[in-house]
């Protein structure tokens, strides 16, 4: 059971369901708001702090793709893991591209979810302590890991935890090759095509990020990996 109180929104037009998972949330320490459309989820993501969104996709008023996209605009860097019964791959890959950090499929077994939450709780209960205040120094900017920011000059960027997770990664192994499956395995637990194409989106993203320094790359090395190339300070 967590063990210190972590808040969930949940956005799901199915009560029976949203109800079933809010008990059970509710079971292992989550305080839950349930909210049983888009646009009441959007309004209570503005009045009030949480730590992680579960968003149902297909949903009245406001689907979960838009509701995403205004949370997105809000706040970078909360976690954001879709459920829906949608499996089309480019369903998901628009998700991720809106800055979704998973998706859960219906149906789906409780304890999956219940696993997926867990792995983003022990990553901000790692964030959280006192010596993990590092912030990495890549060409002209600054990564601040922990707080999820890049910094170039005076301008900041607050990023998702996926990508964050994914700069990291690749920061940590600069100038050498990362295996493509070492770096879905690493992130997702998984090395499948799916992850792979999502993998593909998010490295777009951050390669934007990194734009306004011409001497980082991460450079692909076919049908191996990546290499992120940083200059030598």
């Amino acid at each position: 059971m967590f063990n210190q109180q972590f808040r969930i929104l949940l956005a799901e037009d199915d009560l029976n369901l949203g109800v079933l998972l809010v008990d059970y949330l509710e079971g292992e320490g989550f305080e839950v708001k349930l909210c049983k459309d888009g646009e009441l989820a959007l309004l209570a993501f503005q009045e009030n702090q949480f730590d992680l969104c579960l968003l149902d996709v297909m949903m009245p008023k406001m689907d979960g793709f838009s509701l995403a996209k205004a949370i997105r605009a809000k706040d970078n860097g909360i976690p954001i893991i879709f459920i829906t019964a949608k499996s089309l791959k480019e369903d998901k890959l628009k998700g991720y591209d809106l800055g979704a950090d998973d998706y859960i499929s219906k149906p789906f077994d409780e304890e999956e979810l219940l696993w997926k939450i867990k792995a983003f709780t022990r990553r901000l209960q790692e964030n959280s302590g006192e010596d993990k205040v590092e912030i990495v120094t890549l060409g002209k900017y600054l990564f601040d890991c922990y707080n999820q920011s890049l910094r170039f000059g005076e301008q900041v960027r607050r990023i998702t935890e996926k990508e964050c997770e994914i700069l990291n990664y690749l920061s940590k192994h600069r100038n050498r090759i990362v295996k493509r499956e070492d770096l879905l395995m690493a992130l997702w637990g998984e090395n499948d095509y799916f992850h792979g194409r999502s993998l593909d989106v998010f490295i777009t993203k951050i390669r934007k990020y990194l734009k306004e320094d011409p001497n980082l790359n991460i450079e692909n090395v076919f049908k191996v990996g990546f290499i992120f190339n940083v200059p030598e300070t």
